[in-house]
């Protein structure tokens, strides 16, 4: 982070100041006291099972010269805030305003969708990254998932002097949680994927879904530009709201009319897509363009959804002038960013392990149960290991149940489902025709590992998918390493 006062934390904050006004900043914003180092600001988030206030003493021993905190804390340096969440937003609203008063080039791209959003992050992250004149890089990509109104300002703040591109994503739980996150970052670009149907519980509708996604577009700078899947027609349906706003709206997809589109798709044996990037004319820059660009482009990403991605980030990467031809070539070289998403293991007995447990929702437990038919293809036993995918409502034992039958249309060999809250994917392979040797229930991750130490074998291609919460990716690790369901 740039350096701040603690005087300059509260005023960014609103909050009361028990410390030396004259107190620096110099190190990072943690909200996670083992992350603490010198000169560092600890974010003391209350939470459900433990205060972030009981670990703030360990966080200024260890280094930490103030508290962001909803209490005052004896005999601790601390900026005193109402909502400690809240604070965090306004702190990065504030740096991010002066590292682009300092430094205009600064360009922010936000990325939302009901899945990708990780993939496409890492991606565009590789895509725009330039090298900073101290050496490292000009760009803040995170790995993983920092998309909350936590995550997110985390983000922002590991901003400093060197950095000229913020690649971030935003998530959201609930209506308002994206146009939140967009009036924190105001981004230059904005993209969004798609609109599926995860959180659909808290929504009610995919309608409402696409209204969420559509908040980013409100968080847009003036004359921003609106990057849109033209094939998601809840995505494109967006374009007249982005227009009406003043926005340029770019498109992306496999259709014939998006403005940067992937023609000839193929996907070899294992899982992987090539295709022929076209850029039109009138998005290309950096002076290789008189007419439409077409370049050579072969993902290093398991799965044939990760076109789409891929196209999103190019597209971002393009209007923020990156060469096409470095964004094809980097495309190309680009390797998974971020653990358990479609990470792929061979391991040293022949069975290959498909990682894609961080999160589940419909549309992604069927990409990626399609991936692994095709890595497995005729000649392997293709073997998919399912937990719950959460937060679907009423709608939840029907998208259970369909995607059991749909194991069974791609000719899944054995389907292990872990947990009560995914019981219907067993019942639904069941019903569609599965039997006792090709389908199993298991009611924990206990009964998983037993299954899966019996009936793994050589040659197999394992898929491990469920939502976080469900904890399906230990089994995610504990294959990759090995120590689970190894070969007799």
């Amino acid at each position: 982070m740039i350096e701040l006062t603690a005087s300059e934390v509260a005023q960014a904050t609103g909050g009361r100041l028990t410390a030396d006004p004259g107190v620096r900043v110099t190190g990072p914003v943690v909200a996670d006291s083992r992350l603490v180092e010198p000169g560092a600001l600890f974010a003391a988030i209350p939470g459900a099972r433990v205060d972030g206030a009981d670990f703030a003493a360990g966080a200024v021993a260890d280094g930490a010269v103030l508290v962001l905190a909803a209490r005052e804390i004896d005999g601790l340096p601390v900026v005193v805030v109402d909502d400690v969440a809240a604070a965090l937003g306004d702190l990065a609203r504030v740096v991010l305003e002066r590292l682009r008063a300092a430094n205009p080039a600064v360009k922010v791209f936000s990325i939302t969708g009901s899945a990708g959003k990780t993939t496409t992050k890492d991606l565009l992250g590789r895509l725009v990254a330039g090298e900073a004149a101290d050496g490292g890089s000009d760009t803040i990509a995170p790995t993983g998932s920092f998309n909350s109104e936590i995550g997110l300002p985390l983000t922002v703040l590991r901003g400093t002097a060197a950095t000229r591109k913020l690649v971030l994503e935003l998530g959201a739980d609930k209506p308002g949680d994206i146009g939140y996150l967009a009036s924190i970052v105001r981004p230059q670009i904005a993209v969004i994927l798609m609109v599926g149907t995860a959180h659909i519980e808290f929504f009610g509708s995919q309608e409402a879904i696409a209204d969420a996604k559509a908040e980013v577009l409100g968080g847009l700078v003036p004359g921003g530009t609106a990057v849109l899947n033209a094939d998601d027609e809840r995505v494109l349906g967006l374009a007249p709201r982005a227009t009406a706003l003043g926005h340029r709206v770019v498109t992306f997809g496999r259709v014939p009319s998006a403005d940067v589109r992937a023609e000839d798709v193929t996907v070899d044996a294992t899982g992987r897509a090539s295709f022929t990037l076209r850029v039109r004319g009138r998005v290309a820059a950096a002076g290789e363009v008189a007419d439409d660009l077409r370049l050579p482009v072969s993902l290093r990403l398991v799965g044939e959804h990760h076109v789409s991605n891929a196209l999103a980030a190019a597209t971002a990467a393009i209007l923020a002038g990156t060469a096409p031809s470095v964004v094809a070539e980097r495309l190309s070289a680009a390797e998974p960013g971020s653990p358990h998403r479609m990470a792929v293991t061979e391991r040293p007995d022949g069975i290959t392990v498909v990682d894609d447990a961080y999160n589940a929702n419909p549309e992604s437990m069927r990409a990626a149960l399609r991936s692994v038919a095709v890595m497995a293809g005729r000649t392997r036993r293709s073997v998919a290991v399912l937990g719950e995918m959460r937060e679907l409502g009423e709608g939840a034992r029907a998208a259970h149940d369909a995607i059991g039958r749909l194991v069974v249309r791609l000719n899944i060999k054995l389907l292990v489902v872990v947990g009560d809250g995914a019981y219907h994917i067993h019942e639904g392979a069941m019903q569609e025709g599965s039997w006792g040797e090709e389908t199993v229930f298991v009611p924990d991750l206990d009964a998983a590992r037993a299954e899966l130490a019996e009936r793994l074998r050589p040659g197999d291609v394992v898929l491990v998918k469920a939502s976080n919460g469900s904890g399906l990716w230990q089994l995610g690790d504990e294959l990759a390493a090995g120590t689970l369901g190894a070969a007799l």
